[in-house]
C-alpha cells in the first residue's frame, strides 16, 4: 500500500482549501484504517475552514471532513467487531485535532463506526452520520420519543431535520415540521405534516394542531428566533425542547411558565472529550437497521463533487445551494 495518500487541507482560515499528498496514517490500538470512499459536506466543515467554529477546536492547517463512508484496509492492535473489506460509516474526525475525511485514507477509533447500512450507497451512507446521531441524541436519548407523542422538528427539510421526522415517525410519533413553502413537498414526503412558518404564527399552528395543548417534543434545528418558538410551542408540564442550535442568549420565561423541559444537544462530546463514542456506535447501527428496513432515507445533492473540486463543494454548502446533502466522492460506486 502506497506510504502517501491525497487530502484537501485547509491551511489557513479563508484560504482556499488545497489538494496535497501526505504521509498515509497508521491506525493504533482500537483504530481501523479506512479507505474513504465517500465524505459529506457538513455547514460546520465550512465554518471550520472560515475560522468560524471555536466550538470545533480544530486548528488549522488541517485535513477536514467529519462524515465518511468507505471500507476497512487495515486494522490495528485490540479491534474486534469488524474485517478487513468490511463496508463502514461514520462521523470519526475533522474535530479535536483529529485528520478529517477528505482524504484517500483515515485512521478511526472502531467505536465511532458501524457497518454501512446495505440499502444506501457510500455516498447515501456518508451523509448520514452527523445527521442522524444528532436526531437520535435529541429525540431518542434526551426526550424518549415514543408512540403516541405529537413532535413538531423545526427545519423538518434540513439535514438533522429530516433524519429526526423519519426516526419520530419510525418510533411511533405523530410528526409536524415545520419549513419554507418551497420546503413543504419534501416534508410531506417524508411522512410528516407540513407547516409553513412564514404563514403561520406559533399560536396559530398550536391550536391547529393540538387544540392549543402544545406538542409533547419539539425539536429545534434552526436556532435563534426558532428557539424563541419552540418554547411557545410546547406542551404545558410533560412538553420537552431540544435544540442542537442553542447557543445563543435566550429567554427561558415562556418556558418556564410552562412548567416544560429543555435540552441542548452537542453532537461532538465524544469526538472531543473521549467519553460516550461507544454510544456513537450504537446509534450508527440503529441507523443502518433503520435505513435496511426502508424507514430511512438521506437526500443527497446529484452533483457529485471530487478532491480536486473540493472548494466548488465547500461554497455550495456555505451558499446554501445544494439539494440534499454534499458528498465528495472519492472512489467511483
Amino acid at each position: 500500500m502506497n506510504q502517501t495518500m491525497l487530502a484537501a487541507i485547509a491551511e489557513s482560515a479563508q484560504a482556499p482549501l488545497a489538494v496535497r499528498r501526505i504521509a498515509r496514517p497508521v491506525p493504533g490500538q482500537g483504530e481501523v484504517l479506512v479507505s474513504v470512499h465517500a465524505a459529506g459536506v457538513n455547514p460546520l466543515d465550512t465554518k471550520i475552514a472560515t475560522g468560524a467554529a471555536a466550538h470545533a477546536r480544530q486548528a488549522l492547517p488541517a485535513v477536514l471532513g467529519l462524515d465518511l463512508a468507505g471500507t476497512v484496509v487495515e486494522l490495528g492492535e485490540a479491534v474486534e467487531g469488524f474485517t478487513l473489506g468490511q463496508e463502514v460509516f461514520g462521523m470519526a474526525g475533522g474535530v479535536g485535532g483529529a485528520q478529517g475525511a477528505m482524504a484517500e485514507y483515515i485512521a478511526v477509533d472502531a467505536r465511532l463506526i458501524a457497518p454501512k447500512p446495505h440499502a444506501l450507497g457510500m455516498g447515501e451512507a456518508a451523509a448520514l452520520p452527523l445527521a442522524f446521531i444528532t436526531a437520535w441524541e435529541g429525540l431518542v436519548d434526551r426526550a424518549n420519543v415514543r408512540s403516541g407523542q405529537q413532535v413538531l422538528i423545526h427545519g423538518g427539510a434540513g439535514g438533522v431535520g429530516q433524519a429526526a421526522v423519519q426516526l419520530a415517525k419510525a418510533r411511533g410519533a405523530k410528526v409536524y415540521a415545520t419549513g419554507s413553502a418551497a420546503s413543504l413537498d419534501f416534508i410531506r414526503s417524508l411522512g410528516a405534516i407540513a407547516i409553513d412558518y412564514q404563514a403561520q404564527s406559533v399560536e396559530a399552528y398550536v391550536e391547529e394542531h393540538t387544540a392549543g395543548a402544545g406538542f409533547d417534543i419539539v425539536y429545534d434545528t434552526v436556532g435563534g428566533s426558532t428557539l424563541d418558538a419552540s418554547f411557545k410551542a410546547v406542551k404545558p408540564y410533560t412538553g420537552h425542547v431540544l435544540s442542537c442550535l442553542g447557543w445563543g442568549q435566550h429567554s427561558l420565561a415562556p418556558l418556564s411558565f410552562r412548567s416544560a423541559t429543555y435540552s441542548g444537544v452537542f453532537t461532538l462530546t465524544p469526538l472531543l472529550t473521549g467519553m460516550g463514542r461507544e454510544h456513537h456506535g450504537a446509534i450508527l447501527r440503529q441507523a443502518a437497521a433503520l435505513a435496511d428496513a426502508g424507514q430511512l432515507t438521506v437526500r443527497v445533492d446529484q452533483q457529485r463533487f471530487g478532491l480536486d473540486t473540493v472548494n466548488d463543494a465547500f461554497r455550495q454548502v456555505a451558499q446554501g445551494r445544494g439539494k440534499g446533502k454534499t458528498i465528495i466522492q472519492l472512489v467511483n460506486e
